[in-house]
């Protein structure tokens, strides 16, 4: 078995992390065995070396290596890239194609963005896993493959999972070894060395002098949080070693090349107050309307059993006073005359019967505000709908709840009038 300094050195792997030498070290136990790998880890700390490793350390070596970026291939094509087709399976196919499962038999096959395959190509890739079977589009003619598949996603898996965007089985068939990456903020000590690496191998590709950072850049490249992992550090270093005239790079010169809306490896603070509005969005309004109907539907059953039960409608009536007076309010509906009647609905009223409305309404009633309507008869009914609606909302700060329980009427009748006037 090969140590992991000589895989490093043949890889050209940089770093002494523990969990990087642990994740070489699962790669070399498991390259002699046909077991499934599935490699995790950030985009950018260098996933693609570890299904190399696992190929050349097994008997699969002379065999077809195979890397296909999953993300990268089209959902309506990926199947026949995977698969193949048979001539005339679909418009384009003039002949017929051998996919990837197929040219590599024998070999390994390294799926890297495994989390973005469509669900319908997982289950074929899962009939692979099981049985080595597959079938060409087009075709019913089943085939065989004898591949080694190993595997690559920076997706959270278990998140996958959860939204029904990867198959739980699948998973745990790719996954029988899981060799984890980790990030390069995790790896302080090899920061600095993989940096001096690259300015190394740019110095020498643009024939120019090697860039050397000041003690100030190299804290400055210790705190920073790359989220872009290695792949970010080495783009990082070649702009340096080929835009910079003065090769002895300070902080300041550093700090030019660093995004800064990304942050450095201090905590950020998160926003989590939520707006003064009782509805973010319309699905919320939707859902809360549900549930209160759903709600009053159930009181509403309550009472009907209780009024089967009895057979005595006033006892009924006296038990379940706050019941009742939940469901229809704190008054019945009489007629306009009797009845403290809610400003908008007064404002639908015939002509006659909303002068007599407002002359009706008692100095003790909590809408007495409608009588400075009344004074301005040059408004149309609209527009004293529109005024009220903006004067409950006012006094109750924005809170729709509160404002239509002074108005009146339902915050879903509310909510739709706020809509209509756009108010």
């Amino acid at each position: 078995m090969e140590s992991i300094q000589s895989i490093k050195q043949r890889f050209e792997i940089i770093g002494q992390d523990p969990k990087l030498n642990r994740a070489i070290e699962k790669a070399i136990q498991v390259a002699p065995t046909d077991i499934s790998v599935l490699v995790t880890g950030e985009s950018g700390v260098g996933k693609e070396s570890i299904p190399k490793i696992i190929h050349s350390l097994s008997h699969r070596k002379h065999a077809k290596y195979i890397a296909v970026n999953c993300g990268a291939i089209p959902e309506g094509t990926i199947d026949s890239e995977l698969f193949g087709h048979e001539k005339g399976a679909f418009t384009g196919a003039t002949q017929t194609r051998s996919g990837y499962f197929e040219v590599a038999d024998g070999g390994t096959i390294f799926l890297d963005e495994v989390g973005e395959l469509p669900l319908t190509t997982q289950v074929r890739l899962l009939r692979v896993l099981e049985n080595g079977e597959f079938l060409k589009v087009g075709s019913s003619q089943v085939q065989k493959t004898n591949v080694r598949i190993v595997a690559a996603t920076n997706v959270n898996m278990f998140e996958a999972i959860k939204k029904e965007r990867f198959r739980e089985d699948l998973y745990y068939r790719l996954s029988t070894v899981e060799i984890n990456i980790p990030p390069l903020r995790e790896r302080q000590e090899d920061i600095h060395l993989l940096f001096r690496k690259f300015a190394s191998d740019f110095g020498q590709k643009y024939k120019m002098p090697t860039i050397r950072l000041e003690d100030s850049a190299v804290d400055l490249l210790l705190k920073y949080r790359w989220p872009g992992n290695i792949r970010q550090l080495r783009n990082i270093a070649e702009q340096i070693s080929v835009l910079e005239e003065n090769r002895a790079i300070d902080a300041k010169t550093l700090n030019r090349y660093l995004p800064h809306n990304v942050g450095s490896n201090l905590p950020a603070v998160i926003n989590t107050k939520k707006s003064e509005g009782d509805f973010s969005n319309e699905r919320e309004i939707l859902y809360k309307v549900l549930f209160d109907m759903k709600g009053d539907l159930n009181d509403l059953k309550k009472l009907t059993m209780e009024l089967l039960k009895n057979n005595d409608s006033q006892k009924v009536q006296e038990e379940n006073e706050n019941l009742i007076r939940k469901i229809y309010g704190d008054k019945q509906e009489e007629e306009i005359e009797d009845q403290d009647i809610s400003p908008l609905e007064v404002l639908h009223l015939p002509e006659p019967q909303v002068e007599r409305a407002f002359t009706q309404v008692p100095q003790e009633d909590k809408y007495h505000f409608a009588e400075e309507i009344q004074e301005e008869e040059t408004l149309s009914l609209q527009e004293k709908e529109i005024e009220l609606i903006k004067k409950s909302l006012d006094r109750n700060r924005g809170k729709r709840k509160a404002a239509a329980s002074e108005l009146g009427i339902s915050e879903r009748t509310l909510y739709r009038k706020i809509k209509q006037y756009d108010l």
